[in-house]
């Protein structure tokens, strides 16, 4: 019997010379000049951490609404003597309707599933407020 092919995901984002960034066929964001990348990945980080939060908690019938904050230090790796991010903070307080009934289970789920969070080369730290 044949394994189960895995689900492919596939993203492009477009970049101008005026900073514009588009997807295909999308709409366009301009971010503020005071944001860089790093800004963008902590924000791509939390994003896709509340939307699966919000993913699992709908399966286990609740609804979400959630904010939160991303920290992130940048210094020379040990390891190589590249600058990269070294450490990744992420809090989130959410509100759950119905609470969940195993709130640890759920934050588990929810880190375990972030694609972004997954594909970084370090562990976020996750802080999780379930109200």
């Amino acid at each position: 019997m044949a394994e189960p092919r895995a689900k492919v995901f596939e993203y492009t984002v477009e970049l101008d010379r005026n900073g514009i960034a588009a997807i295909p066929g999308g709409e366009a964001i301009r971010p503020p000049a005071s944001w860089n990348a790093d800004h963008l990945l902590l924000a791509a980080l939390l994003r896709c951490s509340i939307d699966s939060l919000a993913y699992h908690a709908r399966r286990v019938g609740s609804t979400t609404a959630a904010s939160g904050s991303a920290t992130g230090r940048i210094t020379r790796r040990e390891s190589d003597g590249r600058y990269a991010f070294i450490e990744i903070e992420c809090r989130i307080d959410a509100t759950l309707d119905p609470p969940a009934t195993e709130p640890a289970e759920l934050s588990a789920k929810a880190e375990r599933d972030c694609f972004i969070g997954a594909s970084l080369a370090i562990k976020p730290r996750y802080q999780w407020h379930l109200g």
